[in-house]
């Protein structure tokens, strides 16, 4: 009888030693919780440039294209990129899908450069989902070109960061709050 009474004590652990235990899991939480938040923001970060990476050689590879068609004005629905349904400004920078051609953008023919340049797997803008990636929107151009540029803005982390994209240049800008 003594003996089973031994075995039953040492089954279990003593308060000590959870009391240890939780202390060393709130240390290490202390220091992990810290570090997982700084990853997601990198996540974030990483997505906007890869993004903003893949919408600059849409823009790059639809001028490439008008280009090796032989084009020298503007033109609409380049065949050989994409959807062949491009449209392109007298200098062969992307403007929009449905025929419009000069580089006055606005937020239509900002979400059509989008979805014509990434396609498939854009992430969603505006006007195509019910929570958007980036929020679709215009500014005055900023190199005193002819038309507005187009801002798309990352949403999932509420930082305003920014993918700019200007039809006059075809240069795309990245600002990452």
């Amino acid at each position: 009888m003594k003996s089973q009474t031994r075995l039953n004590r040492g089954q279990g652990f003593t308060l000590i030693e959870l009391v240890v235990v939780i202390a060393i899991l709130g240390i290490l939480a202390a220091f992990a919780l810290p570090r997982f938040a700084q990853l997601s923001e990198q996540a974030h970060q990483s997505s906007i440039r890869a993004t903003a990476g893949a919408l600059s050689a849409g823009v790059a590879l639809a001028k490439t294209q008008w280009v090796s068609n032989g084009f020298t004005a503007a033109t609409t629905n380049v065949q050989g990129f994409g959807n062949d349904n491009i449209d392109v400004s007298g200098d062969g920078w992307p403007t929009a899908t449905g025929g419009a051609i000069d580089t006055n953008m606005t937020v239509t023919r900002c979400q059509e450069v989008w979805q014509g340049l990434l396609q498939a797997n854009a992430p969603t803008i505006t006007g195509t989902s019910a929570s958007p990636d980036y929020a679709v929107s215009v500014q005055p151009d900023g190199d005193a070109g002819q038309g507005p540029d187009c801002v798309y803005t990352y949403q999932p982390d509420g930082q305003g960061s920014t993918i700019v994209y200007d039809a006059d240049t075809g240069e795309v800008t990245t600002t990452i709050n």
